[in-house]
């Protein structure tokens, strides 16, 4: 049976609570470090992780029931579900899971931390994680200066996993040192037997309490403490650890902070994961408080409510033993602290039931609803705009594939997204035209663009490796011809993002040795790109409805083409005049045919987009395309 050292209650609160300005700077910088940790390991799973990792997560979270094992292990094996849920978060951040996968993992998160407490019931021991970030950032150093990519970006990942690591640990010790001074909740005894309205007050308390300690696990042992001094009994125990399950959610909130729109749904749906549980076992309270008390005794241990009544009473018949044992002094092997410590085993034990069962029970009941919480975390967090930096297929699951022939058809509608997505790219570049340089706003729609690009080549990847899958099952022969051909689609599809990528980076070349357009280039610019506009517009058309396409459609699309060409050429040879005229300096001609030109490749690309779908999906016309 462990032993459970009793702590001496030190009259001078102030010294044991000497909380300086420094201490709460070095925790401002301690979350700091956190976010940068979250933000460089989220970057580096984006680059390194890929495809590969993709595929891992897809099979351990292929269904709700896997990706809860999948929670309970690495919860129980690193010994923390605030650690295990800010990667679950990191993942969601990076692409690499969806919301829906992520829900699953964090419910078996819960029941993994389970763990943790019955390790410190039994054996008085937790793994410290922490430990190894310095070394690891040791390992990691001489990698950042590979002449390989992939392992700079392992570097990154083992950098920025560590610094996660340290600024959790350094948050832990800049908090105010509630643990060791238990005696400040020494009020709360007066609070203690007032019903259901105790009740609440003690949820109350555990939530705040482990929101600023960051530990569910610290809570348990300062609850453990309380009981153990008699200042409150065990169903009140019982309501701060449950109070504890909402608190410890505010480490992967944090997380969130750092990371996009799907990063902070992962990490709502984790909340009220726990919210939603404690609320019905707030309802069901001293039933389910009996329910463990059966439970504990029935499993030999004793009863939990005992410690409490024990020692009140000590302190009433025998106050000298009653102080002996607070301060420590007692004999261990005396039958008064035999008693005691009986008693705080059985506490113990009680507490870790209660986390244990009410962890299983809410489980058992919430992962039916999954995809309402899905549901409600996209109602309560939606996107600002249709344009939201998100990266995820809509239509395309990475599970095992089942029927190639129905998969084609599912592959088309993600080719549709992911043209749209191009289409709101080119929006964007028609709009950084006329946005100032150097302002806020255009650093932000640059940014954006860069995103959209990294976006666009993933989605390619993501689709190709997709449609190669798909040709490696039984596919008919005309099935094959229509994987070529989208297979060519994407590939067009994705030149039209680097295209818009491009023209965004000459916009930056132009103002950065401050060139000027005048009012008749930006015009020309304007016309321009409305034309590529109307190309992808049309486009979209012929891509919404690949199956039936009509000759008009192709037609117009070719015709547009045709009108960009045109338009190219008669610029072009504008330019030259005016450049001679001196309308303009030459640097500005340069900058302004550079864009003008990448314009009519992008139209290119979207002829080249319609004549896949022409060739496969269509008889081919009997009219001649001129260049």
């Amino acid at each position: 049976m462990p032993t459970f050292q009793l702590k001496f209650i030190n009259d001078n609160l102030l010294e044991q609570m000497n909380y300086s300005i420094l201490n709460f700077l070095t925790l401002l910088g301690a979350v700091g470090l956190f976010l940068y940790g979250m933000k460089v390991m989220s970057e580096g799973l984006q680059k390194v992780a890929g495809d590969r990792m993709r595929n891992i997560l897809s099979v351990m979270t292929k269904n709700r029931f896997a990706g809860v094992l999948t929670g309970i292990l690495i919860t129980a094996l690193i010994q923390s579900s605030s650690a295990s849920t800010v990667m679950v978060v990191s993942f969601v951040n990076a692409g690499l899971m969806s919301l829906a996968q992520s829900m699953a993992v964090i419910m078996g998160a819960n029941i993994g931390t389970t763990f943790t407490a019955w390790i410190i019931s039994i054996f008085g021991f937790k793994v410290n994680i922490y430990a190894f970030a310095i070394p690891l950032i040791g390992f990691a150093i001489p990698m950042l200066f590979s002449k390989k990519s992939k392992y700079k970006s392992i570097g990154e990942f083992i950098i920025g996993f560590s610094f996660l690591f340290m600024g959790l640990d350094y948050i832990g010790q800049n908090v105010p040192d509630l643990k060791s001074s238990p005696e400040i909740f020494a009020f709360l005894q007066d609070y203690a037997s007032r019903g259901f309205a105790s009740v609440m007050i003690f949820v109350t308390v555990g939530l705040v309490v482990t929101m600023i300690i960051q530990s569910s696990a610290a809570t348990f042992a300062i609850v453990l403490i309380m009981c153990s001094k008699g200042w409150i009994p065990f169903d009140m125990a019982c309501a701060m650890v449950l109070g504890s399950n909402i608190g410890t959610t505010i480490t992967p909130i944090l997380a969130a902070l750092s990371g996009n729109i799907a990063a902070r749904k992962a990490a709502l749906g984790h909340f009220l994961f726990n919210f939603f549980g404690t609320i019905w076992t707030v309802v069901a309270f001293f039933p389910f408080v009996a329910l463990i008390v059966w439970i504990t005794e029935g499993l030999g241990q004793g009863d939990p409510n005992a410690l409490v009544s024990y020692v009140g009473n000590l302190e009433q018949t025998d106050p000298a033993a009653y102080q002996a044992a607070l301060a420590g002094t007692l004999p261990s092997n005396s039958e008064v602290m035999k008693n005691i410590l009986h008693l705080q085993f059985a506490v113990s034990f009680g507490l870790s039931m209660f986390h244990t069962v009410f962890n299983i029970i809410n489980l058992c009941v919430m992962i039916w609803f999954t995809e309402t919480y899905v549901k409600i975390t996209n109602f309560l967090i939606r996107s600002k705009s249709k344009e939201d930096e998100e990266f995820q297929l809509k239509f395309i699951s990475r599970g095992l594939l089942n029927a190639s022939e129905l998969n084609i058809t599912q592959a088309q509608r993600e080719i549709l997204v992911y043209a749209e997505r191009v289409d709101r790219m080119f929006s964007m570049v028609q709009q950084l035209v006329h946005t100032k340089n150097g302002t806020e706003e255009f650093n932000k729609l640059f940014t954006r663009i860069e995103k959209y690009e990294e976006i666009s080549d993933r989605m390619e990847i993501e689709i190709a490796s997709y449609l190669n899958r798909v040709v490696d099952g039984r596919l008919s022969y005309d099935g094959k011809l229509r994987v070529s051909a989208m297979l060519s689609i994407v590939t067009e599809i994705e030149s039209i993002g680097d295209s818009c990528y491009n023209i965004a980076r000459t916009l930056v070349r132009k103002e950065e040795v401050h060139s000027h357009f005048t009012d008749d280039l930006y015009s020309n610019i304007d016309a321009m790109m409305k034309l590529v506009s109307e190309a992808l517009a049309n486009m979209l058309v012929v891509l919404s409805d690949i199956e039936n396409v009509h000759d008009s459609d192709l037609l117009r699309n070719f015709n547009k083409e045709r009108e960009i060409n045109n338009y190219r050429n008669l610029l072009r040879v504008e330019n030259i005049e005016n450049v001679n005229q001196k309308k303009y300096d030459y640097q500005s001609g340069i900058f302004y045919m550079d864009i003008i030109c990448e314009a009519e490749k992008l139209g290119d690309y979207v002829i080249n987009v319609i004549e896949g779908v022409e060739h496969q999906f269509r008889k081919r016309l009997d009219t001649t395309h001129a260049e």
